[in-house]
């Protein structure tokens, strides 16, 4: 396993690109799935996607504090409700913003073993399984971000609006 450099926003196309469906689960992919479970955690995030590291294969790793959660090829099927809390980023950092999300979600994929798996997730995990799908389709949260809620979170300070 190895630490993965987090791409940054300003800097990298690569976070804007829809990524491609993983056709076959190999050596390359588990150890991409490991990689980024450790850089994930070197980082403290609670989600990664493999774009963020600049690969743009639909792979997704998340842990929320119950243990990691690795899908592959992940699909939201359904949606229910709403939930409006700040969020950030790995690819962002020191930014963060208010978006609304759905308060609870299903998701399809394939864990490591190619093995069909369906999670629903509720609040936190919810929000991050959104966070994290939309990163495989090129959208960041900067795009769902409420105006004018972006602040910066070492200082708590609202920042202009040239990122809104």
């Amino acid at each position: 396993m190895a630490l993965r450099e987090i791409k940054h926003y300003e800097r990298d196309e690569v976070l804007r690109k829809k990524a491609r469906p993983v056709d076959k689960i190999d050596n390359r992919i588990l150890l991409l799935l490991d990689d980024m479970a450790e850089t994930m955690y070197n980082a403290e995030g609670v989600g990664l996607a493999a774009p963020q590291v600049g690969v743009l294969r639909r792979i997704v790793v998340i842990d929320i504090g119950e243990g990691i959660i690795e899908l592959i090829n992940p699909e939201i099927v359904e949606e229910q409700g709403e939930q409006m809390d700040m969020e950030g980023c790995l690819s962002i950092p020191g930014i963060t913003g208010l978006v609304k999300r759905p308060a609870k979600v299903k998701v399809v994929g394939l864990n490591r073993y190619g093995e069909k798996i369906e999670l629903e997730g509720e609040n936190l995990l919810a929000r991050a399984l959104c966070h994290e799908i939309d990163h495989l389709n090129g959208i960041l949260y900067l795009d769902r971000v409420e105006p004018g809620t972006l602040r910066r979170v070492d200082q708590e300070q609202k920042i202009g609006d040239e990122l809104d």
